[in-house]
Order: structure tokens, then sequence, then C-alpha cells
């Protein structure tokens, strides 16, 4: 159950998002140059957009239908930076271990993100809770 003087960094699941987030962050210094306006710049923009939508959607968490949207919205730029680490992968920009470990982190957060749209009750406002816009 969400406390209203929680913050959305204190989220399980934006600790684990951000995390990822710098780990692409980290490892696309060594992506090829030319990468740098595709690839590079897409899983990194995807990566820190699950964490600033799960910070939005918690800031609304008084509007159930909002706090659902936005955290399906992190869900969504999750699975977009599972594509790109698909990518990275066929790319050979990185290998088979460092793949398998972004993507099992990347599958981590999007199983927290799935708890909180199929069970935005837990997260909402105690006053909230019945409204549903």
């Amino acid at each position: 159950m969400a406390e209203s003087n929680q913050s959305f960094r204190d989220l399980t699941v934006y600790k684990k998002a951000f995390d990822l987030a710098m780990k692409i962050f980290e490892m696309t210094k060594e992506f090829p140059k030319d990468e740098k306006y595709s690839l590079t710049d897409q899983i990194r923009r995807s990566s820190r957009s699950v964490c600033s939508s799960i910070a939005e959607g918690y800031r609304k968490r008084d509007y159930q239908a909002y706090f659902v949207s936005k955290s399906s919205d992190a869900d969504m730029e999750n699975s977009e930076t599972q594509s790109w680490l698909d990518f990275s992968l066929a790319c050979k920009y990185i290998d088979d271990v460092k793949y398998n470990e972004l993507l099992k982190r990347s599958e981590e957060v999007g199983r927290l993100l799935n708890h909180m749209v199929e069970n935005p009750e837990k997260y909402l406002k105690q006053k909230s809770k019945n409204s549903k816009l």
C-alpha cells in the first residue's frame, strides 16, 4: 500500500528500472559512433522513459485510470527497451552474457509493472481508492 509521504523513488520497480537504465547508459558508451542517433539514443530514451512514466503515474495516484495508464506506458517503454537489446545483440554490440543479464532485469521490471497495472489499488492514495478517474 502506498503511503502519502512515500516517493516514487522508494518503489522497488523504480529503483530496478533506474538501475537498468544506468547499466544501459554505461553499455552504450561502447557502441559505434555511427549508432549515436539511432540505436544508442533509442535504447537510452526508452529505458529512461520507464522511470519517468513510473514517476508521473505515481505522482497522479489520486486518479486510478491515470495511474494505470502511466504504468502501462512504462511497461510499453520497457518492452521497447527489450527490442533494442535484441538489436544490440544481433548487431554484435553486446555478447550473450550481457544481453541475458539486461533482459532478465528488464523482465523483472516488466513483472513489477504488470503488478501495478493489475493491482492499482495497492498503490493509490487511501482517499482515492474508490475513485476511478
